[in-house]
């Protein structure tokens, strides 16, 4: 066993150097490599290839990295004006009365999933509105 841990140990100075200025690259340099190398090779990522070069981006690419996009807005609570709240979530969801009123009375319940910030953040105003209480995660 211990021949092979040695053997995976093993790497040759070119894969170091390649691997360590990839490891250094900021979020810029990454995004400008992954172009180049779908521009003249025809290389994509593979699904989730983009987080990884993103995760390894280091100093310079923390902030732009860390920005969140896509949001789902959560019901937290209804507040005392149940029924607002409830034709609030139908209109939203586009549920049932039913389904709206059972989401409202399960919180917490996720109304939307993946949306936009300005999305989210004009349903979470409409919900507020009604009496409930919302989180954007």
């Amino acid at each position: 066993m211990s021949e092979e841990a040695t053997a995976v140990a093993e790497y040759s100075a070119e894969a170091k150097e390649l691997g360590d200025k990839i490891a250094n690259m900021t979020l810029k340099q990454a995004k400008e490599l992954s172009d180049y190398l779908k521009d003249e090779h025809g290389i994509e990522p593979a699904a989730g290839g983009g987080a990884v070069m993103v995760a390894a981006g280091g100093e310079g690419g923390g902030e732009a990295a860390a920005e969140q996009t896509e949001f789902d807005v959560v019901l937290t609570a209804f507040g005392d004006k149940k029924l607002n709240v409830v034709k609030v979530v139908k209109n939203l969801t586009g549920a049932s009365l039913m389904e709206a009123k059972k989401m409202v009375e399960g919180v917490p319940a996720t109304l939307k999933e993946g949306v936009s910030k300005e999305e989210a953040e004009k349903v979470k105003a409409e919900v507020e509105e009604a009496g409930g209480s919302v989180e954007l995660k």
